[in-house]
């Protein structure tokens, strides 16, 4: 008589799919060790040996896991979803810390190399790291690459890869994609919904890393700041970050790429198939963010110039416009200390980083299309007070949104606002400044990067407690709060 199911409670099978979906994210995690390795080979002048023990441990955890899961083959019901991409963020950060806090290089206690590898994933672009000049290629190319599939979501990369697990996941696309309008499919499949993400992902990459090198930037250069572009996470390959260069042909490249990366992604594929600029012209969304950039750029440049800060008022228009941009697309490379420019221009700055690019685009913040709907919701509420009786509804490019979609807006505002005075309130627990608590609260939450107070030039100085406040925060941002919210209420769990 066969005992075993009587001695071993029931596990449901949706449990054991969440776990051979963690396997394989494990594996992946692993794969991402290997080109730092081959870095360190070719450049003969760094730590090999943290990338060689990560590659094997975190690949061996995975490939058990998928072997004892194998029989796993259910799809993901939505509740699923949410708990694969919650863990799923987690798992990786702190997988990916493994080589940086096994590097002898860094020296990193297990705190900052997991805040250094969540900040990375989650493209917001905070460090804790000093001297980026002198470290190894195989370690300043790893930040990029991480930064670069954190950018366009690395469960996007598995969901094209769970099909031939027999494993759907569609729920974890919905629950892991970003802005309030997430039913959209660029292709009937989801697999191939994914992979022409990437494939649009790595061409304009591509395209990028070429300009750069044009520009003047080595081939390591280039491809390393292609990959913080287009992923909007802000890292660089030195201190001085894009300054370093100290070229206006280079820092133009990086606008146009970092723009084109604050675009909702299937805008581009709509674009390139009809071979249009339609989808663009057509996009109350882009026209928003086109013209907050142009009127900030315009608005800032004049601040700079009348305060003194450049000389020429092209100096204050190119500096005016490489900021706003990538503070807008939340890619966070500076050119200069935002925290030493006039004080408006600081406020100015961090409120557009709030305020992000495009939903469907690589960048965080609030996004565009949430802020249209919030101002088209205010407006409606301006016309009913002078129009009692009268019949408003919100439309969106000529279409009626849905109620619900404006229900979602407004509680996502609401849970925002709840989680940054949640994080902030935390970070003054932990013996953080006010200015310092609350701009490096919503930089993580926004996944902006710089902040200011004593997180204006890297995060190094921070307690602990409140680096791994921040860590949590900058996942709720990637995750735009919903997908990890839902995880902490009680009827989740009895659903």
């Amino acid at each position: 008589m066969d005992i075993s199911n009587h001695l071993i409670p029931h596990q449901p099978k949706f449990s054991r799919t969440v776990l051979r979906i963690i396997g394989l994210l494990l594996i992946i995690s692993s794969l991402i060790m290997l080109p730092p390795i081959a870095i360190a080979y070719l450049y003969q002048d760094g730590d090999m040996k943290p990338f060689i023990e990560g590659f094997a441990a975190l690949f061996f955890s995975g490939s058990l896991l998928l072997f004892i899961y194998r029989s796993a083959k259910s799809d993901l019901k939505i509740s699923s979803g949410f708990i694969v991409v919650g863990l799923s963020w987690l798992i990786i950060g702190g997988s990916c810390a493994i080589p940086l806090y096994f590097s002898d290089s860094l020296n990193l206690s297990l705190t900052d190399a997991v805040f250094e590898s969540i900040s990375a994933l989650t493209t917001t672009g905070a460090t804790i790291i000093n001297h980026l000049d002198e470290l190894p290629h195989s370690i300043l190319f790893y930040r990029q690459l991480l930064q670069w599939l954190g950018g366009m979501g690395i469960i996007v990369l598995a969901i094209a890869i769970l099909p031939m697990l027999r494993i759907g996941g569609m729920q974890m696309f919905k629950a892991e994609t970003p802005g309030p309008m997430k039913d959209q499919k660029l292709t009937p499949r989801i697999t191939e919904t994914a992979k022409t993400l990437w494939y649009l992902y790595l061409g304009i990459t591509m395209v990028c890393a070429l300009a750069y090198f044009l520009a003047g930037m080595n081939v390591f250069d280039a491809v390393g700041h292609a990959f913080s572009t287009l992923s909007t996470g802000g890292m660089s390959t030195h201190d001085d970050s894009m300054a370093y260069f100290n070229n206006s042909v280079i820092e133009l490249i990086s606008i146009i790429f970092m723009f084109i990366a604050g675009i909702n992604f299937a805008s581009h594929f709509v674009a390139w198939r009809s071979a249009s600029l339609k989808p663009y012209l057509n996009d109350t969304e882009i026209r928003s963010y086109a013209g907050i950039v142009i009127t900030a750029v315009i608005f800032i440049a004049v601040i700079l110039y009348n305060y003194h800060s450049y000389p020429t008022l092209y100096e204050a228009i190119r500096h005016s416009a490489f900021q706003v941009v990538s503070m807008i697309t939340t890619t966070g490379f500076t050119t200069n200390n935002i925290s030493t420019m006039p004080n408006m221009v600081p406020f100015l700055l961090i409120l557009l980083g709030t305020m992000g690019a495009c939903a469907g685009s690589t960048s965080g913040g609030i996004k565009m299309i949430r802020i249209v709907l919030l101002t088209k919701l205010s407006m409606r509420e301006l016309y009913r007070l002078i129009h009692p009786h009268g019949q408003f509804i919100v439309k969106l490019d000529g279409k009626t949104v849905n109620f619900r979609v404006l229900d979602s807006v407004s509680a996502f505002m609401l849970q925002f606002f709840f989680i940054l005075t949640l994080f902030t309130l935390a970070l003054l627990f932990f013996g953080e400044d006010l200015t310092t608590a609350g701009t490096s609260a919503l930089s993580s939450i926004a996944n902006i990067g710089p902040a200011l107070g004593e997180t204006a030039v890297n995060f190094t100085n921070l307690h602990d407690g409140s680096k791994w406040t921040l860590s949590l925060a900058m996942i709720f941002g990637r995750l735009e709060i919903f997908t990890l919210f839902v995880l902490f209420i009680p009827a989740y769990w009895e659903s």
